[in-house]
């Protein structure tokens, strides 16, 4: 298998505005412009070789001996062994713009040989629009210029080496003498050139400025390393102009190798910026809590009270999706752009929503008067609209249902509000009317969503299966902890979707609108280590937790999905719910074994 039908082979570059995948064998396949929702100037990732990439590497055989984030920042390294000498890449983005002097967008990419001198090829070839056309290029006096309609991309190197786009060149890289290449960019504006040098001194100084915001993460836990390197990469994630999430930075990464379940995720959904203030306010990292909610009540402004799916990154409604004839990642087509699930009712994404609103004010940072109206207005929609079917939080593509999951985050919607309701003037009609509702809300749920035979919560009413979405009952807090219908549900579900090991299904396959199978989730698992840590098996929970944040190595990236057969990595990568999830995960194991709890008390 080639590196290129791996997903874990990537490492992620990255800016806080797009992001790069660059694979062991140094080519950048996957970067767009001008931001993450952009188009693709390299795209080989899904586009095949016509798609465009940015390869720097050894010319001749070679071995990885190591690969690894310098620790705290956002720089990769990569390491070859090749011939009597080491090759050493170092790559990065800068993310901090020292001046209005510097392009809006800075790669960094440095070749070091020790050892013995070491023949290196250097392969150029950015690409423009879903055509995959060359870019237009010229030389310039630092290397060579590209550019297509509004977007013009240079490449610098030190020492000067004359580069033709779409064809490689060998050069020889001696010890103390590295090849530094700079890929610079603009979108409707004038391109910027800096001297590699300068280029390679700022990524040093923002590669501090990472490690300082890192060293700031206040935790100490199991898996301290990843959990750190996933908040690193939730914040890389994050559209740093308005503070908008991506679930992930690719489209049509595939959840079944060869298979047609690819989607664009390159959007921002309002339940991932949820869990996002929920992680990052766990670490004591409230500005980027803080940031994660006000884009979402600035971007759902045209919408209110109804809360979108998803949206751009900057609050705009997501395209349409439509399909590319491009040959997909592993022959896995259709490839997509813009995402189907824009248009479909998910009442689940209000629970989430007054969840962070709560955590934010119980954590001591007091809700602003007009953020906490928009979280009333989100409560009475739940009043008027939960007894009607709705998508589900796995955007079922066939007729809505009524799943369980979905009426319990209704519940939890109202239970926040009248929490929040605590130090906020509410008026007594409007908490009486959220109270009634959310207790009926409970009684429904135990009339139709409950199998009293097996002791567990269904997927849907008047249906046998199970949902994974149900471990988090134990965060919701309708039930206690040591209630027999939460542990029912938890066996129940490790029994009935189980995928081996600590993996998990989302529900079992068959009805759900779409050809085709997928990976176990790994949201999920990590769901499954939460909710155990909260109802007392944490040296279960403990366990699982290790066995899971191996499958994140040597890079610890997570994808969405994991194929329980080989144990490779499927769906967009990396994806930020997993990443955030692992950080819950990690954080009810801590405070299981401090005797805390972040968990509400189940309301009677």
């Amino acid at each position: 298998m080639s590196s290129r039908d791996r997903i874990a082979d990537y490492g992620l570059l990255g800016d806080t505005r797009t992001a790069a995948l660059v694979d062991e064998c140094g080519s950048i396949d996957w970067l767009c412009l001008p931001h993450f929702d952009g188009d693709p100037v390299f795209a080989r990732l899904v586009a095949g070789i016509d798609g465009g990439h940015f390869a720097v590497g050894p010319a001749g055989p070679a071995e990885v001996i190591s690969r690894r984030y310098q620790p705290g920042t956002a720089v990769l390294e990569t390491e070859w062994q090749a011939g009597a000498g080491r090759l050493l890449l170092t790559d990065g983005m800068v993310s901090e713009l020292p001046s209005t002097l510097f392009p809006t967008l800075c790669l960094v990419r440095r070749l070091e040989s020790r050892g013995a001198p070491v023949r290196v090829t250097v392969s150029f070839d950015p690409r423009a629009g879903a055509a995959r056309r060359p870019m237009r290029s010229r030389a310039g006096p630092l290397g060579v210029i590209c550019s297509s309609r509004a977007t013009a991309v240079a490449l610098s190197t030190d020492p000067l080496i004359h580069i033709t786009p779409g064809s490689a060149i060998d050069v020889g890289v001696r010890p103390g003498h590295p090849l530094t290449l700079i890929l610079s960019a603009e979108h409707h504006g004038p391109l910027t050139l800096i001297q590699p040098e300068h280029a390679w001194a700022t990524l040093a100084q923002d590669a501090a400025g990472w490690r300082n915001w890192s060293g700031a993460i206040d935790y100490e836990g199991p898996g301290k390393e990843t959990v750190i390197r996933s908040l690193i990469t939730l914040r890389l994630l994050t559209y740093s102009p308005s503070g908008a999430p991506v679930a992930a930075p690719t489209t049509s990464l595939p959840e079944s190798s060869g298979g047609s379940r690819n989607w664009d995720y390159r959007y921002a959904w309002p339940r991932d910026a949820s869990i996002g203030v929920g992680t990052f306010l766990g670490v004591g990292l409230v500005d980027e809590a803080r940031a994660f909610l006000y884009w979402l009540l600035h971007a759902s402004r045209l919408d209110r009270p109804r809360l979108p799916v998803l949206l751009t990154i900057h609050g705009q409604p997501a395209p349409r999706e439509r399909e590319l004839d491009w040959p997909g990642f592993a022959d896995s087509r259709p490839v997509r752009v813009g995402n189907g699930a824009r248009d479909q009712h998910q009442l689940d994404n209000y629970g989430w929503v007054l969840d962070a609103m709560w955590l934010l004010e119980r954590a001591g940072h007091r809700l602003y008067g007009e953020t906490w109206r928009v979280g009333a207005a989100l409560a009475d929609e739940v009043v008027r609209r939960w007894r009607e079917p709705d998508a589900g939080i796995w955007e079922v593509r066939g007729e809505p249902a009524h799943y369980v999951h979905s009426k319990l985050m209704a519940w939890l919607t109202l239970d926040r509000a009248l929490r929040i309701a605590d130090h906020h003037r509410t008026s007594v009609r409007r908490r009486h009317r959220w109270e009634s509702e959310r207790d009926a809300i409970a009684v429904h749920v135990m009339a139709h969503g409950f199998d009293i035979s097996r002791g567990s919560y269904m997927r849907t009413y008047q249906r046998s299966d199970v949902d994974a979405a149900l471990l988090l009952l134990p965060v919701i807090g309708i039930e206690p902890a040591g209630s027999p219908r939460l542990r029912g549900t938890i066996d129940t579900i490790r029994r009935e979707l189980s995928a081996g090991g600590p993996l998990l299904y989302r529900y079992r396959g068959g009805d759900d609108g779409l050809v085709g199978d997928e990976g176990a989730f790994l949201p999920c698992s990590f769901w499954l280590v939460q909710a155990l840590a909260a109802t007392g098996a944490v040296e279960d929970a403990t366990a699982m937790f290790t066995e899971l944040i191996e499958m994140g190595k040597p890079l610890g990236l997570f994808g969405e999905e994991v194929d329980p057969a080989s144990g490779h990595l499927l769906g967009n990568y990396p994806q930020a719910l997993t990443h955030a999830t692992l950080v819950q995960a990690a954080l009810a194991i801590r405070d299981a074994q401090e005797g805390s709890s972040s968990i509400p008390k189940a309301t009677p």
